[in-house]
């Protein structure tokens, strides 16, 4: 059996002009984007007109065709036009996740070159002094006197760049074409081309709440945009505006099946499907959405920053998908499983016209995670006998807490910069809202003493948010294995006790 997929010939559908920003299907009957930071209601054909403005507008400050342009802001209509409107005036938006550390966002700034920074009011204290920054707000300021056409983009030209984590401590720049992004799209479309009612909470700095949003645009959907997740408002939302289709991490999900007062006095019967992404899903999520959505159908997906998350989708006989199947390869996607015990099991490696090219300013690891244009994801999936793939587990200590990659060693370097710590060891233990969720075991140096409240705040200030220890554990050394390693499988046997009490 041949392990790959043939590449299926498509044109470009979603995008009249080939550009990434010009995607907006601006004919739809009920097609509305609805802001709820302010409860503005801007039509499709509105939202379309002002992405052309502020191309526009771009070009008149003197910014040149492949200027990248940092956005630093809440979900919202300001950062969503100013999205589309870079890419359609051929610039390139730098998409920033504002949780990150001020040091951080500035290596980012430097790193992707970026000219200057769109920021929104509530974030405009993350931009570095000495970086330009222009003021992002639902207003007319940045926006030009008359629409720019679409800048018709080159094969291969560079339409966004977003960051991830990378596993040596430092974000890796993600450089994305448009025509790739397309092909995409496109592939999602071929399938799931009716308009629908939808919730966006997910952060538009992520390929999930970014991609859900292209794909919302091109349908011609009612859109509801939400600054930031909220479970309450995210609920009244889906009630209130009668939602057929939701996408999310499974975190959010879980904290919506929490407010058990609200849901008594909500309708959500309108809800149709469910897509579920950036982490893997379990089957206890699962069940807790049959309980709160009762009508919807929840489709597993997979993807990645690198390849985008158009690679699987139904089986192309009309096969039931298996529950937490992330589903059959679509059309034009290339893939192989390596290093496992059959050719049906291993880490995946992919190749499919979205995939990069190479990483930003980082040439070692592209020829790490690069070879022929083949990508290595280093998730470790499983091939039925039907074609339908299923995720198992990373094949590096890499876990998902709350849809953001977590990786231990970097917050083991953290807690080893404090003057207190000698030696510290980060296990992964379950948790029912976060899906994983960090436990520290540290070992003071000589002379000094743990606090382990204080090291908590202390990599709470000096690292991401999303990736502090949510216990720390004094130990008087580490267990050793016989290979004289820390041996993790007790630490994580500890961690586990240590969220079961965390519960009580």
């Amino acid at each position: 059996m041949n392990p790959t997929r043939a590449a299926a010939a498509m044109s470009p559908s979603c995008s009249r002009s080939g550009n990434l920003g010009d995607i907006v299907k601006t004919d739809a009957p009920d097609g509305a984007y609805i802001d709820l930071a302010d409860a503005r209601r801007y039509a499709l054909a509105e939202i379309d007109h002002r992405a052309g403005r502020f191309a526009r507008g771009m070009v008149d400050r003197g910014f040149e065709r492949g200027a990248r342009v940092a956005i630093i802001a809440d979900n919202g209509a300001p950062l969503i036009i100013a999205y589309l409107g870079l890419m359609r005036a051929g610039l390139v938006p730098v998409m920033v996740n504002h949780k990150l550390p001020v040091a951080t966002i500035a290596f980012i700034l430097a790193d992707s070159g970026a000219r200057a920074v769109l920021a929104d009011a509530a974030h405009a204290t993350l931009v570095p002094p000495g970086v330009a920054r222009l003021t992002l707000d639902a207003g007319d300021d940045l926006l030009g006197a008359t629409p720019l056409p679409p800048v018709r983009p080159a094969a291969g030209e560079t339409a966004e760049i977003l960051y991830t984590s990378g596993s040596t401590g430092r974000p890796k720049g993600v450089p994305l074409s448009h025509d790739g992004q397309i092909w995409a799209m496109d592939r999602f479309l071929a399938i799931s081309d009716q308009p629908e009612r939808t919730v966006i909470a997910a952060p538009a700095y992520h390929m999930n709440g970014l991609f859900f949003s292209a794909i919302s645009l091109a349908l011609g959907s009612l859109i509801l945009s939400l600054p930031r997740f909220d479970a309450g408002a995210y609920l009244r939302a889906v009630a209130e505006y009668r939602c057929t289709l939701l996408s999310g991490v499974p975190t959010m999900f879980v904290l919506m099946a929490r407010e058990r007062e609200l849901l008594d006095t909500l309708d959500l019967s309108s809800v149709r499907d469910i897509i579920i992404g950036s982490a893997p899903l379990s089957a206890a999520v699962t069940e807790r959405l049959g309980a709160v959505f009762a009508n919807a159908s929840v489709r597993n997906s997979y993807g990645t920053t690198e390849t985008g998350p158009a690679m699987f989708g139904p089986h192309p006989d009309g096969l039931p998908r298996p529950p937490l199947a992330i589903g059959y390869p679509y059309p034009g996607v290339e893939w192989r499983l390596s290093g496992g015990p059959t050719t049906d099991e291993g880490v995946l490696e992919t190749r499919t016209p979205a995939t990069l090219k190479a990483y930003l300013n980082l040439p070692e690891a592209t020829a790490e995670k690069l070879n022929d244009g083949w990508y290595t994801t280093g998730d470790i999936l499983r091939r039925d006998e039907s074609g339908f793939f299923h995720f198992l587990r990373r094949a590096d200590d890499m876990f998902v807490c709350g849809g953001e990659n977590v990786y231990p060693d970097e917050i083991e370097r953290l807690l080893e910069r404090h003057p207190d710590v000698a030696h510290a060891a980060v296990v992964a233990a379950e948790d029912e809202v976060k899906g994983m969720i960090p436990i520290a075991f540290v070992v003071a140096r000589e002379g000094r003493a743990i606090d382990p409240e204080a090291l908590k705040q202390f990599t709470l200030k000096e690292g991401p948010a999303y990736s502090h220890p949510r216990a720390i554990v004094a130990l008087d050394g580490l267990p050793a294995g016989t290979t004289f390693k820390v041996d993790l499988a007790i630490l994580r046997a500890r961690a586990a006790e240590i969220v079961r009490d965390l519960r009580r």
